[in-house]
């Protein structure tokens, strides 16, 4: 058995069901909460109409009449951004608008590691010092109590819009632009671009739909939910995206390689992460240039930057990461996991965070350490079932900066204070959730089989695009034996599956899933959990599942007969928590001090055995009794073998009773000659292997059919006449051979049917299900 990596939730009507486009288009969006067949057809065919009017947004009227009196009289105003995809799109997206509207304005993007996240007081005096009269917050300023002060005690006027969660004091300011502020307001979860394309269309008097590109990468890009305004924004947005005239990004997609229609996985993968990158590793103002200009040869200039720029940001990242690894195989990991180093860039922090998350299925903070300053600095990623923002706000005293959401947040405090933190923050993660609990969750929408994995039902799927945050891609489960498994990639990191059936052929692809390569028999039945896409291939396309998790509900018996290789423990000591090793040399026993691992060997009856999650077997028996006594005690889910046959005895043929017979009748004509000779000139004669003479002389010695004197034959000529057989080297042989049938020379099938009659199948292990 393999177990899941992470929770599996059942979508209420996930029973498998005829795949026809109605059925499963009803389905999903029923699982979405799309219910009657308006609510349906308004997601299905989004309109720009739906988008909630901007003047259900309390303070937005108040804040237009102010940027308006600015603009005719000649104020200066600064769009106040942040340095992620959000807040730059946010940024251009204003200063558009403003400039259309003949505007004197100017923005500002604090850097990432200079000033952080947020108005800062040394940005706000050069600001006033460059004779501003209007500052305008994109994607942040609603926890700027105190540097809002400072703006009014410099006599300018401070604008927020924002959508960052909300605290109990807020900022002194002329108006909030913020989605929750709004009792008529229905759709609370816009992005920071979101906010600011609402407040641009109050301030134009209508939509401005050549910035709906800008809306939908700062929207994919932030991670919000992809409903209600957002779905309709996105989905509008990237029809702009696809025809865009601005200048900039056209060339970011063209020298990055985007080819036919651009999605949210664009945008995602390929747009957001480069425009992140500039903020991450420098002033995120040149991303903010690319969006505004109109030179073609400046914007190419940038766009190379920006490239070279990811691309220095993947191996900061990378490198971070495996450091911060190797940190976490020397501690205990408890419910959070908080980590420090000197030289680690603050910039890339949050993608750490992100990706020790996958892995270890905590909270995790990770923070650089200024020794000048003797504080700490960084990001945090958590859990859904973890908030991050509830739980760090009830303990906010111990921070000197903090912001953020439910599942991200970027933090700073004194080093004092780390081990304070840690503690708080475990006691109250254990207070509200189990070890269970902290299993990342994936939700099935459906069931699929090899023969309804068509093209005709992707296309279908598609239709409630774009994907993301509330409108995830429908998952699937797919349980077929596989044909093939192989590990592919230039580090062998990702998994590729062959699914066949009659005459219908499916892949599965597995990334980064190339470590469970060990743990996966091939010929055992998976449980695949993944989305459906085409692969198109040299004209050919192919449906193909992408495998988020995977699991084996069955027994399995890892077959590495003859090969020449060490059992691969690092892999199985991950998934298994108890294991039995019958080591016949202690090759193993010295790598291993651990309660959970069982050394053990063949008719050693001294030692307790009791029930293992995995068995290996070594090396062969003698006898298949003494295997099937371990096996029935042990009772596993998962058996190893991984044993060579050096003797092979099965392929020698037992001598034959002709053959016994001469050899008789030879003994009795040396009697008094040393054995050793009488060996020497029969294998010389007859030809026989020395192996062959030796067993037929044991055969005859258990017999009582003659006796050695100083090493000489002696015939024993009372010795009464007994079947070969009687033997218990003869027996001995029968077994021998008989095990290495079985257990060597046998196919995988008859292999597993022999282990599996000696296994308690009484009580089966249930797959974990949770309906929802």
């Amino acid at each position: 058995m393999l177990k899941s990596k992470a929770k599996w939730n059942y979508i209420t009507g996930t029973n498998n069901e005829s795949m026809n486009e109605a059925s499963i288009i009803s389905k999903l969006l029923k699982q979405r909460g799309y219910n009657d067949e308006v609510a349906q057809q308004r997601f299905l065919s989004p309109n720009l109409e739906h988008v909630q009017k901007p003047d259900v947004i309390e303070q937005i009227e108040v804040a237009s009449t102010r940027i308006h009196q600015a603009i005719e009289q000649d104020e200066k105003i600064v769009i106040y951004g942040d340095y992620d995809a959000d807040g730059i799109t946010s940024t251009a997206l204003l200063m558009k608008t403003l400039q259309r509207l003949g505007a004197n304005c100017h923005y500002y993007i604090p850097h990432r590691l200079n000033e952080g996240y947020g108005l800062n007081d040394n940005a706000i005096k050069n600001i006033y010092d460059n004779g501003t009269q209007l500052i305008i917050t994109v994607d942040n300023g609603i926890s700027s109590v105190k540097e809002a002060k400072l703006i009014k005690q410099l006599g300018m006027d401070l604008i927020i819009t924002d959508h960052h969660a909300v605290p109990e004091q807020l900022p002194e300011s002329v108006a909030i632009i913020h989605p929750h502020f709004s009792s008529e307001n229905n759709f609370k979860y816009l992005a920071g671009v979101g906010v600011a394309f609402q407040l641009a269309t109050h301030l134009l008097g209508a939509m401005p739909l050549d910035l709906l590109d800008l809306v939908a990468i700062g929207t994919v890009a932030d991670l919000v939910p992809l409903r209600e305004d957002n779905r309709v924004l996105v989905y509008y947005g990237l029809k702009q995206l696809n025809e865009t005239e601005h200048v900039g990004l056209k060339l970011l997609m063209e020298k990055c390689n985007i080819d036919g229609m651009i999605t949210e996985e664009q945008i995602g993968f390929v747009i957001a992460p480069r425009l992140n990158s500039v903020g991450r590793l420098t002033n995120a103002s040149l991303a903010v240039e690319l969006l505004l200009t109109d030179h073609s040869e400046r914007a190419s200039e940038i766009v190379d930057e920006m490239n070279r720029l990811n691309r220095e940001r993947q191996t900061i990242a990378q490198q971070i990461y495996l450091e911060a690894e190797q940190k976490l195989h020397h501690e205990t990991i408890d419910g959070v996991i908080m980590l420090y180093e000197r030289n680690w860039h603050e910039g890339v922090l949050g993608i750490v965070a992100s990706k020790l998350v996958q892995k270890f299925s905590r909270p995790v903070f990770i923070f650089n350490y200024n020794e000048t300053l003797n504080e700490l600095k960084g990001s945090a990623r958590s859990i859904p079932a973890f908030n991050l923002f509830e739980n760090c706000y009830s303990i906010i005293k111990l921070f000197t900066k903090f912001g953020g959401h439910s599942q991200a947040a970027g933090m700073t405090f004194p080093f004092e204070n780390f081990m304070d933190i840690k503690e708080q923050l475990n006691k109250l993660l254990w207070e509200q959730l189990t070890e269970d609990d902290l299993r990342q969750e994936l939700n099935i929408h459906s069931t699929v089989s090899i023969e309804e994995m068509t093209e005709s039902l992707v296309n279908d799927i598609n239709k409630l695009a774009p994907f993301g945050m509330g409108n995830e891609k429908p998952k699937f489960l797919f349980e077929e034996k596989p044909s093939q498994i192989q590990q592919i990639g230039k580090e062998k990191t990702h998994l590729k599956f062959i699914f066949q059936k009659d005459n219908k052929r499916v892949n599965g692809i597995g990334f980064q899933k190339g470590y469970l390569y060990d743990m996966l028999s091939p010929t055992s039945k998976l449980s695949i959990v993944g989305h459906l896409q085409i692969n198109e291939w040299n004209g050919h396309r192919t449906v193909q599942i992408i495998c988020d998790d995977i699991a084996v509900n069955e027994r399995q018996i890892f077959d590495h007969r003859g090969k020449w290789r060490d059992i691969p423990f690092n892999s199985y000591l991950q998934q298994y928590k108890t294991h039995t090793i019958i080591d016949s040399d202690d090759k193993y026993e010295n790598l291993f001090n651990d309660e959970n691992i069982t050394f053990i060997d063949y008719g050693n009856e001294n030692i307790q055995l009791t029930t293992t999650d995995i068995l290996y077997v070594s090396y062969l028996p003698n006898d298949l009794d003494d295997l099937a006594k371990i096996v029935t005690k042990t009772n596993p889910s998962a058996i190893y073998v991984g044993y060579r046959n050096d003797n092979h005895t099965y392929l020698t043929n037992i001598p034959t009773r002709q053959e016994f017979k001469w050899l008789y009748r030879h003994l009795t004509k040396v009697e008094n000659e040393k054995v050793t000779q009488i060996i020497s000139k029969i294998i010389q004669t007859q030809k026989w292997e020395k192996d062959k003479v030796i067993f037929m002389m044991s055969v005859f010695k258990d017999l009582d059919f003659f006796y050695l004197t100083d090493r000489k034959l002696q015939i024993n000529k009372e010795a009464n006449k007994k079947d070969l057989k009687t033997s218990k080297t003869y027996q001995q042989k029968l077994k021998q051979i008989e095990a290495e049938k079985t257990l060597y020379y046998s196919t995988y099938d008859e292999l597993y049917e022999w282990f599996k009659q000696w296994i308690d199948d009484t009580t089966p292990t249930k797959r974990e299900v949770n309906y929802r």
